[in-house]
């Protein structure tokens, strides 16, 4: 079982990456289950075609420690099977104790069964804190894919994220599988990325085109996949599973001093520029 976690920039797709490509994988004939990490609960939806998943801590804030495994997995697209963390109520506790406590939960109600092919943890924003870095940090996930885009933030943050795999890489042997460029029509955008993730060590595993097709499949709660098979957006998260499926090459990344990424982004940010 290969334990996969997405980290990325908030709001740079990576949700909306992983069940794209958690569908591919499914449609492979894969076993799977995505543990969405974040509080909107947002990370399954498009595999559940819009099913409002109960989450993981409200769950427990209702029925207290005595709940079984099917009141909060659902299974969904390719038979997908679907958990979300959730959040404690705003204003009072830290989501992050919601990903250390389902993960928790899930292995004493036995969801990490030997059938299954993949886990994808589908982590919010950067590891910079303890409770988001848990997947790595406590050696549940052994691969990490980067979501990013051109975008300067989103590199920074992508940085960001190295780090925090370069910190933990030598206590739980995670690695960097790679880094996926989420396309927003950046100037330089490919090259820039795939220059970045080679000075990780790493490799631009696949460069997802922009497509406003993708938002009217989410506006229509499924994956593009599911949505409009034939389409070329379909046949990209295709690729993008099978490149996963069999990529080997796992890494420790070597993240770069500020100086030089801002280098980076002004020499190939400047290509296409007029």
């Amino acid at each position: 079982m290969r334990q996969v976690a997405i980290y990325g920039m908030g709001g740079i797709g990576k949700s909306t990456i992983t069940q794209n490509l958690c569908a591919g994988l499914g449609e492979m004939g894969k076993q799977l289950m995505i543990v969405g990490c974040g509080p909107t609960a947002y990370s399954t939806r498009l595999i559940l075609g819009g099913v409002a998943q109960p989450t993981v801590l409200e769950t427990l804030l209702k029925e207290g420690e005595d709940i079984r495994l099917e009141q909060i997995l659902k299974e969904g697209f390719a038979k997908i099977k679907c958990v979300e963390t959730g959040c404690p109520e705003p204003g009072v506790g830290c989501f992050s104790r919601g990903i250390i406590t389902s993960i928790g939960l899930l292995e004493r109600l036995g969801a990490f069964t030997s059938d299954l092919d993949y886990v994808f943890y589908d982590v919010p924003g950067d590891a910079v804190c303890g409770g988001l870095a848990t997947p790595i940090r406590e050696g549940k996930a052994q691969e990490v894919y980067i979501v990013t885009s051109g975008e300067v933030m989103s590199l920074y943050a992508a940085n960001n994220i190295a780090r925090g795999i370069q910190k933990h890489a030598a206590t739980t042997g995670v690695r960097l599988g790679g880094v996926i460029c989420n396309s927003r029509l950046v100037d330089g955008e490919a090259e820039l990325v795939s220059v970045f993730a080679t000075e990780l060590g790493s490799h631009m595993i696949h460069f997802v085109n922009r497509d406003n097709l993708v938002q009217r499949a989410e506006i229509n709660k499924r994956t593009v996949i599911d949505y409009n098979s034939q389409s070329d957006q379909a046949d990209a998260y295709r690729v993008l599973a099978r490149k996963i499926d069999a990529n080997k090459v796992m890494v420790i990344p070597q993240p770069l001093e500020q100086n030089r990424l801002d280098e980076l982004i002004v020499e190939h940010g400047l290509l296409e520029a007029v």
